[in-house]
């Protein structure tokens, strides 16, 4: 059995898979039959009142040469949640991980996180009037933040693999000068170094580019603000 556990300390450590699998709330993503199992979210709530997302699956493993026979998916997601966080990118707290295997042999697993509060959907966050509230100067900073985190993760190697726009979660607090601008990334399951950073960083934009409704002047601005921060230009974006 793996696991990884970061709350919910008044749960006896023996039990808390058990603890975990049996805390239901209501299907956010319901649950997909793929990778020979099936995987699906909730959002539940946690004993302290805590809004958490819990990634519940059976038998959703992938294969590498490293794990030949397989291995869940969502201790892929925990070890890239550990290692964006070490580089200063911006991702959701976990609260639990685990996997275990039934007396079948077949993988349970559960990866718990906790709730992004004040976040929303960057797309979410344009059709609500985001950029018209706060104005273009906010907007900007939005731009720039999330350049910079996608900088710091293709910097060190890390491919998110499955960068949609509706990955990119936005919180902007406060007016003016004074407001806080924060971009926040979700949805690592795909998520794995790669040999070079430029490898991972012309994966990512392309497919944010395909992904996204970013005018051609808002992506432009974009790839600016991350050439600065990935320290050189990445051609054919």
């Amino acid at each position: 059995m793996a696991a990884h556990c970061a709350a919910e300390t008044d749960v006896v450590s023996q039990d808390r898979f058990d603890y975990f699998w049996n805390l239901r709330g209501e299907w956010v993503e319901e649950p997909n039959v793929r990778r020979g199992g099936e995987s699906g979210v909730e959002r539940v709530m946690g004993s302290d009142g805590q809004l958490l997302y819990t990634k519940r699956q059976v038998g959703h493993i992938y294969r590498s040469l490293r794990y030949p026979f397989g291995r869940p998916t969502v201790l892929r997601e925990r070890d890239a949640l550990i290692g964006l966080r070490l580089i200063d990118v911006s991702v959701p707290d976990i609260i639990y991980c685990g996997a275990q295997r039934d007396p079948e042999h077949q993988w349970r697993a559960l990866l718990v996180t906790k709730s992004l509060d004040g976040f929303e959907e960057i797309d979410h966050w344009y059709a609500g009037g985001g950029r018209e509230r706060h104005g273009e100067s906010i907007h900007d900073r939005v731009l720039k933040e999330l350049a910079e985190n996608l900088a710091r993760m293709h910097k060190g190697r890390w491919q998110h693999s499955c960068l949609y726009s509706k990955h990119v979660f936005v919180r902007v607090t406060g007016e003016g000068d004074a407001a806080r601008v924060e971009v926040a990334l979700i949805d690592l399951e795909k998520c794995r170094q790669r040999l070079t950073a430029r490898y991972a960083a012309v994966h990512d934009l392309k497919q944010l580019r395909r992904h996204s409704s970013f005018s051609t002047t808002d992506w432009q601005k974009l790839v600016y603000f991350y050439d600065k921060a990935f320290g050189s230009a990445i051609k054919g974006l």
